[in-house]
């Protein structure tokens, strides 16, 4: 038993540093985007269940600074923001094992039992996700909203992260 705690415990250790890397979507999650007219696009990113909420949505964030400059912008307002987590459960299998003892004085038989049961750990799992809804300029707009400048976004997240380009 204490060989599976620690195990167990390596194991989580491993995959602490799991957490979705910035990258198009795939099985372990990702970015995405899709085009909604000429300079609007709908930005999405997926983590997966090490990624925290934090991440999920700068990385929303960059990858959407990234469209901007990628369709020869540069500047962009978020019309539309969503963040929010898929939640779902795991449960380990459960394994059990009975020993016992018997043994007999004349006519008759007596005996015990123990029976252990390990497993059956539920753990929930939250997967966060972040969607921008992201309008496009050229020029930064002389409008009452929060304006980003793309470039800008791009390199500070990326700083933030360690990441290069």
């Amino acid at each position: 038993m204490r060989l599976t705690f620690i195990v167990v415990i390596l194991l989580g250790a491993l995959v602490a540093g799991c957490a979705t890397h910035y990258q198009k979507q795939s099985f372990t999650g990702g970015y995405s985007e899709t085009r909604l007219g000429e300079n609007i696009f709908q930005v999405s990113f997926r983590g997966n269940g090490y990624t925290s909420r934090e991440r999920a949505s700068d990385f929303s964030l960059l990858r959407s600074a990234e469209v901007v400059i990628e369709n020869g912008y540069r500047y962009f307002v978020i019309v539309e923001s969503e963040k929010y987590s898929k939640v779902g459960a795991y449960t380990t299998p459960s394994t059990s094992y009975t020993t016992g003892s018997a043994y007999g004085y004349g006519n008759y038989a007596y005996g015990s039992a123990t029976t252990t049961t390990y497993g059956g750990q539920t753990f929930i799992i939250s997967k966060p996700r972040a969607n921008n809804t992201i309008l496009c300029f050229k020029e930064k707009p002389d409008i009452n909203a929060l304006v980003f400048d793309a470039e800008f976004v791009t390199k500070s997240i990326r700083d933030k992260y360690g990441m290069k380009k």
